[in-house]
Parts: C-alpha cells; sequence; structure tokens
C-alpha cells in the first residue's frame, strides 16, 4: 500500500471508530468517498445538479446507478455504513440491515440459484452528489430493493431526508428458521390500533369510499401531489386518539437521527397538528390475504402505508416532506441567493 492510500485508510478507520457529535456532518462522506479508487469513484459520485439525483425508486434493479456493497471491500463497506448510520436511528439502521437480509429469503422462496443477482443483498447502493462539505450543498442516497434513503446538506445542516423510504416483502415471514419475523411490525400493528379505536361516525368519516391502492399513490414520483387531504383530521379525535396517532406518526418521523427528527417534528407541529388527516382504504382487519392502505396528510409532510400484493403480505412505506424533498425550498433559496463558493468538485463525475 502506498504511502498517500495508508493515509486515507487511517483517515476512514478515524471516522469510523472516532467520530463524535462536535464533529462535522461531511466528515464521514469525506472519509469514504476518499477510500475509494478513481474507477469505484466513478460510479459513487455525480455532480450535485445531476438528473439522477432524482432517479430513485424501490424496486429491484440491475442498471441502479452508484457503487454497490458487492464492489467495495469490507473497510469500505464499514465506511459506507457509518455514514448512514449517522443519519438514521438505531432502530431505522436496524430494520435496513434486517430488509437487505431479506433478500436471501427471497432468493429462497422463489427458488433461485445462491448467486442470483435478482435477489442479492450486495446490489444495494451509495451514491453521492457533489462534494461533501460544511460549504455549500451536497447530497447523497442509500438505495437498493424496498430502501431509499435521499438526503440533501446545506451549509453543514441536513435540510432533508426524503423521499424516504422502507418496504418489507414478506411483511411477515410465515415459514422456515425466522418464522413470525415482522420489520415493520409498529408501522402495522398503530395503524390497526388507531382505526379499531374510532366510532361507527368516525370510521365513516376515515375509510376511504375508493379501491384500495395496490402501490403507494405517489410512487416514486420526484414531486409528492396528492389533489386534497382526505379522511379523519386530527382535530376530531379523542385526546386518547390523537395520542395513538402521534404515536404512529413518531414510528415513521424517528427512523431519522434525533436532531433532525426533532426539527421535522416541530415544522408539522408548526403547520398545526389539526391540518393533519388520517385514511384508510380495504380491509379494516388485519388478516392475511386482505389488503389495505392508510396515510397520514397534513400541509408539510405526506405518509404512506400500503399491504396490498403478494397476497397482502408485502408492505410498502414512504415518507414525503412536501416541502423539503430534495432540498426543496431551502435549496432554492440557497441557489437564488447566489450560493457562496462551492467546493472543488475535480473528482466529481459529469
Amino acid at each position: 500500500m502506498n504511502k498517500k492510500r495508508f493515509l486515507l485508510s487511517v483517515i476512514l478507520l478515524f471516522a469510523i471508530n472516532g467520530f463524535s457529535q462536535n464533529g462535522s456532518i461531511a466528515n464521514l462522506a469525506v472519509a469514504f468517498l476518499h477510500s475509494l479508487s478513481d474507477i469505484q469513484l466513478l460510479k459513487a459520485q455525480y455532480q450535485f445538479d445531476a438528473d439522477e439525483r432524482y432517479n430513485w425508486h424501490f424496486v429491484p434493479k440491475n442498471d441502479r446507478k452508484g457503487i454497490s456493497l458487492k464492489e467495495l471491500n469490507k473497510a469500505q463497506q464499514a465506511g459506507a455504513f457509518s455514514v448512514l448510520k449517522f443519519y438514521l436511528s438505531d432502530k431505522a439502521y436496524e430494520q435496513t440491515e434486517e430488509i437487505i437480509k431479506l433478500e436471501l429469503v427471497l432468493r429462497e422462496l422463489e427458488n433461485r440459484p445462491a448467486d442470483d443477482d435478482y435477489r442479492d443483498p450486495g446490489s444495494y447502493t451509495f451514491i453521492f452528489f457533489g462534494t461533501p462539505s460544511d460549504q455549500g450543498k451536497w447530497g447523497w442516497r442509500f438505495e437498493g430493493h424496498h430502501i431509499s434513503f435521499n438526503f440533501s446538506n446545506i451549509n453543514g445542516r441536513l435540510i432533508s431526508g426524503t423521499p424516504g423510504f422502507m418496504g418489507s416483502n414478506p411483511a411477515v415471514i410465515l415459514s422456515g428458521r425466522q418464522k413470525g419475523k415482522e420489520i415493520l411490525k409498529s408501522e402495522t400493528k398503530l395503524g390497526f390500533t388507531l382505526l379499531n379505536s374510532f366510532t361507527p361516525a368516525q370510521l365513516s368519516t376515515a375509510i376511504s369510499k375508493a379501491e384500495t391502492p395496490r402501490e403507494i399513490i405517489t410512487g416514486n414520483s420526484r414531486k409528492a401531489v396528492l389533489e386534497k387531504q382526505e379522511g379523519i383530521s386530527f382535530s376530531l379525535l379523542t385526546k386518547q386518539q390523537q395520542q395513538i396517532f402521534l404515536q404512529l406518526l413518531n414510528v415513521y418521523i424517528q427512523r431519522y437521527s434525533k436532531k433532525f427528527a426533532d426539527d421535522l417534528m416541530q415544522e408539522i407541529t408548526a403547520a398545526g397538528l389539526d391540518n393533519l388527516y388520517f385514511l384508510w382504504a380495504g380491509n379494516t382487519k388485519h388478516e392475511l390475504g386482505k389488503g389495505y392502505y392508510y396515510r397520514l396528510h397534513g400541509p408539510t409532510i405526506l405518509i404512506e402505508y400500503d399491504n396490498v400484493q403478494n397476497n397482502a403480505n408485502h408492505v410498502h412505506t414512504v415518507i414525503r416532506d412536501l416541502k423539503h424533498d430534495f432540498g426543496g425550498d431551502e435549496l432554492l433559496q440557497h441557489y437564488q441567493s447566489g450560493h457562496q463558493a462551492e467546493p472543488d468538485t475535480k473528482r466529481t463525475r459529469e
């Protein structure tokens, strides 16, 4: 190993093992990118304004952009995951690990060969947009089957963690060594808990008359748009029901690191909790084979949950920040203010 690579390895190990809350938000990302070869970097890093930044999806894909886990050595994988771990709560990070492992369960259920690429835990990718720095703008994404986290930073501050998608297939493992395992259990259980607390009059307001969606309605759109808020308003709930509503909301908000989750919740509260709505569609009992859907929708936030596919044992969930997806309003203001001198991006892919 030459001197340069040795020093970069030391930087990476220091970042992984010695990073503190007083450190820069960009430090871990810089350390990871510096650990890559020039060839790897061509896959891992794009210009910030590349169209690819909006090309997010949660389905299995063989042509997903970025540097995949199977293209990284163990030290590089550790460095990459240290970045993700910094942005997520411990619970969400654990769920992410378990979702990746489900690819092996699906490979077995679908009788695929051991070297199958379609169900490959090594196919999840990291991709960075711009150069991580405490000055200027940069972003990154971690993505693969049933996972897509999209982050945007400006001047050393995380301003967006959305779109944020997590899914699980199967939702509940029905056989084998892991029988009964349910990765997105709280998202499911609390949805039904809230629904089952409603009076008949409340149910008539909360339950959609439309056909149950077979997928989250906003899909992988660049901008999440629903024509109107539907369902039952937070203001029409009892105090106990409001507590359940907030517990459900927090399951999603607290997927992120505490500081960012607190900021996100503060913005939701500032827009008015009474302006939040809960809508349910489909079966009202938790039964295998009977699909259902719900969403939480307010002026600043949209959360969707869908369990219809694969005999209603295949969950999709998404968080959309209606003001700040992909950086949103703050990124626009950053551009309009003439954005300060940007960091050097000579190693950034065009």
